[in-house]
């Protein structure tokens, strides 16, 4: 069961990097090829969304992406340090409304941004979990996946 840990700055140009290293990891824990642009379709997605969180809320810590290799699947969890509110009460986990924002046209327009990037996340992955705290979000993605063959 290997893991891959990638941290990065929140910058837009990083998401590709993180694409890229999802798809390399992927493809080696056997994750299926036809597969593979989903990986990296759903990272870009996670990542973008975590970048623009850390951006707008002013934060300098970086976006974390761990990726593991488990026995028959593969799966990518992607953090942001964002705070959100607990005051609304809870919703359902991986809800798009699991993140409630201020009022203001700038937070209906993110909120809605945020809403269609879980959309299409969901979309592209069979199983996703979206978690958030005081503290941060994670969004965690996983495939299955099929054993290597042995080599006689």
């Amino acid at each position: 069961m290997a893991t891959v840990e990638l941290r990065f700055s929140a910058l837009p140009e990083h998401v590709r990097t993180a694409r890229l290293v999802a798809a390399a990891v992927a493809r080696r824990a056997g994750v299926d090829e036809a597969a593979l642009d989903e990986v990296r379709l759903a990272v870009g997605e996670a990542c973008s969304r975590a970048v623009g969180l850390h951006r707008s809320n002013g934060i300098t810590s970086p976006v974390s992406v761990v990726l593991n290799e488990e026995e028959k699947k593969f799966s990518i969890e992607v953090g942001d340090a964002a705070p959100r509110s607990t005051t609304a009460g809870p919703a359902a986990p991986g809800s798009p409304g699991a993140e409630p924002s201020a009022e203001g046209a700038d937070d209906t327009a993110a909120e809605s941004d945020d809403e269609m990037g879980l959309a299409v996340i969901s979309g592209l992955v069979d199983e996703v979990e979206v978690s958030t705290s005081a503290a941060g979000g994670v969004i965690r993605m996983s495939w299955p996946t099929t054993p290597a063959p042995t080599l006689p």
